[in-house]
């Protein structure tokens, strides 16, 4: 079978640190045929390096042209493109957020049914081989009582600093089109969760954007929890705490907070039951060949306490998903990151700001 034809929309550090590298080694999958990017010049110097044939600085010319699937890592919000690449017949993979309002999720997903191609969303963190041994000891575990999520953050530039990225020129980017672009996501916003304060819009991007990959993974876990019994928000925005409840009494804490200049990244999800702790720890998603790490704490048959390390697969959770996205694709299967299913996260991530809101 020939390479899907691909293109990507977006030629940022996702798509520098992770897509084209990760899409070069699978090659034998995908060929990358075009990128575009707002900035003409980064969308030139960028396939470029990536030996990348076409590209343009219009989306709407790589919707046009002859290809099977685009990756969209542009800049949110990426409704407009997303709703209009089903309408071309591609198959479509977002990078999360795939939106901020639900009436947003409702187009994209309205799209994706209207046209009957794949709809993955970037949820790279399921597709971790840590990931799904966690899940499997969390399924085969008896009662899950307790849920804490603990994802210290640092600013992003600390694990860039290791890359050769390529950046745009401000002055190269049309300023009607960036004005859009800010417009549309204020909107968005502004239709999600109404007129708030700038703290609050602040921590519903930080929800949105960044402890998604927390809050999807739980739900993997968890299934949708029945409410949300409280939220706090504190340092402008960010700072955000919140505490879910569960079918069966299960409570989850979740924590998440910059803090700037503390590099040490952490970014953990613990699940505890009667007879086990499950403790799951990823690195940066700025980083590569940097494996996650599972800890299952349980006691022996003497009764006493006993951890063990599973070893986990050697293989970046980035390339896994792009793998199954070709697999959907091409045998026609439903992902197992179907956007009408992120429609949860963001619905939880406004009933989160809302509990804040309304506390």
């Amino acid at each position: 079978m020939a390479p899907l034809r691909i293109g990507i929309i977006g030629s940022g550090a996702i798509a520098q640190v992770h897509h084209l590298p990760n899409l070069a080694i699978l090659k034998d999958l995908f060929s990358v045929e075009m990128l575009c990017d707002l900035s003409p010049q980064l969308a030139q110097t960028v396939a470029g390096e990536y030996h990348v044939p076409r590209h343009t600085g219009d989306w709407r010319e790589l919707l046009a042209a002859d290809l099977d699937a685009v990756i969209l890592c542009h800049t949110d919000p990426k409704t407009e493109i997303a709703v209009a690449a089903f309408a071309e017949g591609k198959h479509v993979f977002i990078e999360k957020p795939i939106c901020f309002s639900l009436q947003e999720a409702d187009k994209i997903i309205a799209a994706q049914r209207a046209a009957g191609t794949v709809g993955q969303a970037g949820y790279m963190k399921v597709y971790d081989p840590a990931f799904e041994a966690a899940e499997c000891e969390a399924q085969s575990m008896g009662p899950i009582r307790f849920v804490q999520i603990h994802h210290l953050h640092t600013n992003n530039s600390h694990h860039l600093a290791h890359f050769r990225l390529h950046r745009s020129d401000p002055a190269d980017l049309p300023a009607a089109e960036v004005e859009k672009t800010r417009a549309a996501r204020e909107a968005a916003i502004r239709e999600a969760i109404g007129e708030v304060p700038d703290d609050i819009k602040s921590a519903f991007g930080h929800l949105a954007g960044s402890m998604i990959h927390d809050l999807y993974g739980l739900r993997h876990l968890m299934g949708v929890p029945e409410k949300i019994v409280s939220t706090e928000i504190w340092y402008n925005g960010w700072g955000i705490s919140t505490i879910l409840a569960y079918a069966g009494g299960a409570r989850c804490s979740a924590t998440w907070v910059e803090l700037k200049d503390v590099r040490d990244f952490k970014e953990t999800l613990e699940v505890c039951g009667d007879d086990r702790r499950i403790l799951l720890s990823y690195p940066t998603g700025f980083s590569r060949g940097i494996l996650s790490t599972l800890e299952v704490q349980t006691l022996d048959s003497t009764g006493e306490a006993i951890t063990q390390r599973p070893a986990i697969a050697w293989e970046s959770a980035f390339v896994r998903e792009l793998r199954h996205f070709h697999t959907c694709i091409t045998e026609n299967k439903t992902p197992r990151t179907p956007l009408d299913e992120a429609r949860h996260d963001i619905a939880l991530v406004i009933d989160i700001i809302k509990a804040y809101l309304n506390r």
